[in-house]
């Protein structure tokens, strides 16, 4: 490895620490504006659960690598929090689904919107074609990851 891909990958590095430390932050903070017995790994599930919909929480395992206890537990929470509910899956009743409830919805729509205004104004100043670049080059990460 060249010095200069060196020096590129150790700037990358510490930048994405720096990054990792303040979504985990910021992911703490709009969790309690969810629910102050959120946890920022809740927040998170409750996230992906609101993207995909009413899913069992055997495909939550599945899609997310996390392990299965994991889900249970945070499932569990989430639906302590009157955040998610199970329900029965259509396509066999022997089945539950979880899903947002009407409140947890609510609660994240208000979450979600205050932080897309909030990125915006972040990134006022930034040409699009930036912002597309940038958009594109994290999809990229993402995939990688």
């Amino acid at each position: 490895m060249t010095q200069d891909r060196e020096d590129a990958a150790h700037d990358l590095e510490r930048e994405l620490s720096k990054l990792f430390g303040r979504a985990r932050s910021v992911s703490l903070t709009l969790a309690a504006k969810i629910h102050p017995g959120l946890d920022g790994a809740s927040y998170a599930l409750l996230l992906h659960l609101m993207d995909i919909g009413p899913v069992r929480a055997a495909d939550v395992v599945e899609r997310t690598g996390l392990d299965k206890s994991t889900v249970s537990r945070q499932v569990a929470r989430l639906e302590e929090l009157d955040l998610i509910e199970r329900v029965p899956d259509p396509s066999d009743g022997r089945a539950r689904l979880v899903q947002l409830t009407t409140v947890g919805t609510e609660r994240l729509d208000k979450v979600r919107a205050d932080r897309r205004r909030q990125l915006r104004e972040k990134f006022d100043e930034w040409p699009t074609g930036d912002l597309r670049e940038f958009a594109r080059l994290l999809g990229k990460l993402n995939d990688a990851l």
